[in-house]
C-alpha cells in the first residue's frame, strides 16, 4: 500500500506570519488537528499541531506570537509514492501523528495522519463534534 492510498488531500494550510490565535480559530474552523506553514512555493516550512497549542499555552506564549516562532521546524515529509510501511516507521520513531505528503518536486499535496489511518486500515471511524 503506498502513502497516496491513505493519505487525506484536504490539508489546512497557512503562512509563517499567520498568529497563534489566527491559527487556533482556523484549526477550530476546519475541524483540523494540524496546519501544515508553507512558502510562496507550497513547500512545507513547519508544521502546527493540536500539541504546539498545549506547548504554547503551557508556556504562555502570546496569542499574538507569529506561528515561525512556535511551529515545529525540520518537518518530516514522505513522498505519495512512497509505501505505507516507510510512512508508518517514520511516525512511530519520531512519535509523529501527522505527516506532510509530497510529489516528487517537493511541493504538499496531503497529510497522512493517524486518524486517518485507523480510520482505512482498522474501520474505526473518526467522528468530530
Amino acid at each position: 500500500m503506498k502513502v497516496q492510498d491513505l493519505m487525506a488531500e484536504n490539508v489546512v494550510i497557512t503562512k509563517e506570519e499567520t498568529t497563534i490565535e489566527d491559527a487556533v480559530k482556523l484549526l477550530f474552523k476546519k475541524h483540523a488537528e494540524a496546519l501544515v506553514i508553507i512558502d510562496d512555493g507550497r513547500k512545507c516550512k513547519g508544521i502546527f499541531t493540536e500539541r504546539d497549542i498545549l506547548r504554547s499555552v503551557a508556556k504562555k506564549v502570546p496569542l499574538d506570537t507569529h506561528l515561525k516562532e512556535v511551529m515545529s521546524k525540520n518537518v518530516l515529509t514522505v513522498k505519495k509514492e512512497d509505501s505505507f510501511a516507510k510512512a508508518r516507521r517514520l511516525m512511530v520513531l519520531h512519535s509523529i501523528r501527522h505527516l506532510p505528503v509530497v510529489d516528487e518536486k517537493g511541493y504538499l499535496v496531503g497529510m497522512l495522519t493517524i486518524r486517518k489511518i485507523l480510520d482505512e486500515l482498522v474501520g474505526i471511524p473518526t467522528f468530530r463534534s
